[in-house]
């Protein structure tokens, strides 16, 4: 089924299980690295670090396995042809010449998700109509009809990638974003994504070997990635199931779940004996995080109390501390500086040398006021917003505090 330029020529893999072939894995800003472990532990071969991405080689069962248990992959794509054209004319003849039939069925469902960069190809739109019009031609002059288009539910998405005469065409083996975990059965006003909360765990150095708190939990996702992680628990795991590789003509229904028999057997393989916690102020939004973690049945594992941040103490012993506070955003706070300073003394007063902090934040005036140095400022992307993720190495005491009051 699946089509990769081989010296030049367009050849079919799928004669067995076992062929490697190359793969992108997509991601967000600043998480490359990290995603480049988690498939490197997987057993991918040939790993290289992008922008947004990470390629890599592996066989079919790898696919099914970074689809289910990456925890900071978006997606994974599946290139089957790549090409050079100067013209849309070009485009459409070499997208025409690929055997399609071997790929899609008839009557089955498409998308393409385009994009494009350079002077030859300047509208992402028009590029994807050329490449579907293709695709839609060959199939009526071979079986005079045609597969159909769906944005919502398609059974097949294409990516067509254009960097000036360079065309590269995938399959996203994901299906929906896997960023989607199936866990959330409520949300509060600026819920974190997922992968982006994982991400920003494994960026702080989360090895389970320490208590985890958030401070301001909201619907608690980080909680909960952070207890996945405790428990070995794959990123997919409540999901339902639903991956687009499902539906391809290769698919191989004893090798996927051999796949995931595999991953969930390690489930509860580490002995986590830390403690994780949550505060929040909100009383519903408490509410929805313990309707999350009961449905994911992690209630047992999450100690949630409710109240101001800076009434909570963090658990005693090494702890590490991450929050996305309030940005002035889609949450709105009478007064953001007053905030993200109650904050910065917070951390000063109530929590000690034990304790690793970092908060994720887009307001750059804000956490000015945090009053104390950040020691790393990486940057990420939560939604459209522009933010930086900040670690703070906190000493016993607030006169041991590194103070900075007009900080970046």
């Amino acid at each position: 089924m699946i089509i990769q330029k081989n010296n030049g020529k367009v050849v079919n893999p799928a004669t067995t299980m076992k062929n490697k072939f190359k793969m992108v894995a997509k991601t967000m800003v600043s998480l490359e690295e990290v995603l480049a472990d988690e498939l490197r532990a997987m057993g991918a071969e040939n790993v290289t670090v992008g922008t947004r991405a990470v390629e890599f080689e592996g066989d079919m069962r790898l696919l099914y396995r970074a689809n289910y248990s990456c925890r900071t992959a978006l997606a994974i794509l599946k290139p089957f042809a790549e090409f050079e054209a100067n013209d849309d004319q070009q485009l459409y003849d070499q997208v025409f010449r690929i055997p399609w039939e071997k790929i899609l069925e008839v009557d089955a469902t498409f998308m393409i998700d385009s994009t494009t960069s350079g002077e030859i190809f300047t509208h992402s739109y028009y590029a994807a109509l050329k490449t579907k019009d293709a695709i839609v031609d060959r199939f009526r002059r071979h079986f005079g009809k045609r597969p159909s288009i769906d944005t919502e539910n398609p059974d097949y998405k294409l990516n067509l990638h254009i960097r000036d005469n360079q065309v590269t065409l995938l399959l996203n083996s994901s299906g929906d974003s896997l960023h989607k975990r199936g866990y959330r059965q409520g949300v509060g006003i600026a819920p974190i994504n997922e992968v982006l909360a994982a991400g920003l765990l494994k960026l702080a150095g989360w090895k389970c070997d320490t208590h985890f708190y958030d401070p301001m939990c909201g619907s608690g996702t980080m909680l909960i990635e952070a207890a996945m992680m405790a428990n070995c628990i794959p990123a997919q795991y409540y999901r339902d199931n639903r991956f687009a590789f499902m539906r391809w003509k290769e698919f191989n229904l004893g090798e996927w779940k051999s796949v995931k028999q595999e991953e969930d057997r390690k489930i509860g393989s580490i002995d986590f004996e830390c403690e994780i916690w949550g505060n929040d102020i909100d009383e519903q939004v408490i509410a929805q995080c313990e309707r999350n973690l009961e449905f994911t049945k992690l209630h047992k594992d999450v100690m949630l109390h409710i109240g101001s941040f800076e009434d909570q103490d963090p658990p005693e012993g090494p702890t590490l501390i991450v929050t996305n506070p309030p940005y002035g955003e889609r949450i709105k706070v009478e007064d953001l500086n007053a905030m993200y300073g109650r904050l910065g003394d917070t951390f000063k007063q109530r929590y000690g040398k034990d304790c690793d902090v970092w908060l994720i934040t887009s307001d750059f005036e804000a956490m000015k006021h945090i009053g104390l140095r950040p020691s790393a400022k990486i940057p990420v992307q939560n939604g459209a917003l522009d933010c930086r993720f900040l670690h703070f190495e906190l000493y016993e005491g607030s006169k041991k505090a590194k103070y900075q009051q007009n900080a970046e």
